[in-house]
């Protein structure tokens, strides 16, 4: 529920009320039951906000894998999301202007959707209607965290909200405010980050022919170009469309009329969906692996692009970030139930030792495809070409692709 005046104390608080700290609180007051947990969301950015690049909740989409589906499932919003969700029923996989082509789909795999597309949008109001709508999380919004130091007890932040700035204490602060986070900076907390020299150009855009709830993925010489299936509206064909770009492709697009960008597209993708007809909004922002080098400290945990930010080849930022956020509802419903504190530091390093082998493998797996398929080298562009037909020739090798981008590899 929308507060104006927090109290002196939280048991949790969570920074940043996007779609993972969302996510998070919704899939902790599912597990909370009869517990009671005093819960603190602070977000930055009102819902009813007017610049869309502002906010998490923009007019740009996010493809779920079916391990996502199962995570939204299990806090009763699947249902409420209904006709936003495009099913994914085959991904195509291809190398522009090489052989070697691989097609996965949900009947072989057994499963009823290898994946769905929302936009995030949609999938915000959902999560804050239920945020609002909460007995058992307060919601201060919009708020900014002005100083953050650690207590013996935890955490205390400072709080800036309309005119007032309060100050409040917590027993375990989780960030789930983004890869610029300013609150991890105060905090001194480094990253590795390894640039890719490459942008992404994402924008909605409408096709000539259905996509049949098919999503395209192909490599080209800039790197990887996906179209996913949106639902359509007004009788529109709809696509999602992520374009990866360098850095000077990137710049010199963004400039671009639509009907100047629309053939250099169309020259990229191909006709798989006949003509593209419109380009939305675009949004371009540049590309990295980055991570945080400190998950956990006493009193603190880092969640979503604050504690790792992957290229978004295959869709596997937020994923991850649903299976980090169930692995922490878990370690902390547990300890709560064994009487320890929420930011004993015992407890934090017991949900990365859980998540750090899904993390890692993700991590590479986003890496290499990234710079595997965005390289001219010769003995990349074999290695690809006999890899896609390899995928494509055995169905072991596609199952372990499908498990890994359904978000249900065994690696975990």
């Amino acid at each position: 529920m929308q507060i104006t005046r927090p109290d002196k104390f939280y048991d949790l608080v969570v920074v940043g009320g996007g779609m993972v700290g969302a996510s998070f609180c919704c899939a902790l007051e599912q597990a909370l039951g009869e517990t009671s947990l005093s819960i603190l969301v602070i977000e930055a950015i009102p819902p009813n906000a007017n610049s869309a690049k502002k906010s998490s909740f923009d007019a740009r989409s996010t493809a779920l894998s079916f391990g996502s589906r199962k995570f939204f499932e299990g806090i009763d919003l699947w249902q409420t999301l209904g006709d936003a969700v495009s099913a994914i029923h085959e991904i195509q996989v291809s190398d522009r202007g090489r052989l070697g082509c691989v097609e996965i789909n949900a009947d072989e795999q057994g499963v009823e959707a290898l994946g769905y597309v929302v936009e995030n949008k949609r999938l915000g109001q959902v999560l804050n209607a239920r945020l609002n709508e909460s007995k058992k999380i307060n919601l201060l919004c919009p708020a900014l965290v002005s100083s953050v130091k650690a207590t013996e007890k935890g955490m205390q932040l400072g709080l800036t909200h309309g005119d007032t700035e309060t100050i409040i204490d917590a027993s375990l602060v989780v960030l789930a405010d983004g890869g610029k986070s300013h609150v991890c900076e105060q905090l001194g907390i480094a990253r590795s980050i390894e640039r890719y020299d490459q942008h992404a150009l994402i924008a909605n855009i409408v096709l000539e022919k259905p996509h049949e709830h098919i999503a395209f993925e192909r490599f080209t010489d800039t790197g990887p170009l996906a179209v996913l299936p949106l639902k359509s509206i007004e009788g529109k064909n709809r696509g999602s469309l992520v374009w990866t770009l360098s850095v000077e492709q990137a710049a010199q697009y963004a400039e671009l009329e639509e009907e100047e960008l629309l053939p250099l597209l169309q020259e990229r993708f191909g006709y798989k969906l006949g003509k593209i007809l419109e380009i939305g909004e675009t949004f371009v922002y540049p590309l990295s692996l980055s991570l945080a080098k400190e998950q956990v400290r006493p009193g603190l945990a880092l969640l979503g692009n604050v504690a790792h930010t992957l290229h978004p080849v295959a869709g596997q930022g937020l994923n991850l970030a649903l299976r980090d956020a169930r692995a922490l509802v878990d370690v902390l419903m547990s300890a709560q139930q064994h009487g320890l504190g929420l930011g004993e530091v015992n407890v934090l390093l017991e949900y990365v030792a859980g998540q750090e082998a899904d993390q890692a493998t993700t991590t590479q797996f986003t890496h290499n495809i990234t710079k595997l398929f965005s390289s001219n080298n010769e003995a990349k562009v074999w290695l690809r070409k006999f890899g896609l037909v390899a995928i494509e020739i055995l169905p072991t090798l596609r199952r372990s692709l499908a498990e890994r981008a359904m978000g249900l590899s065994k690696s975990r």
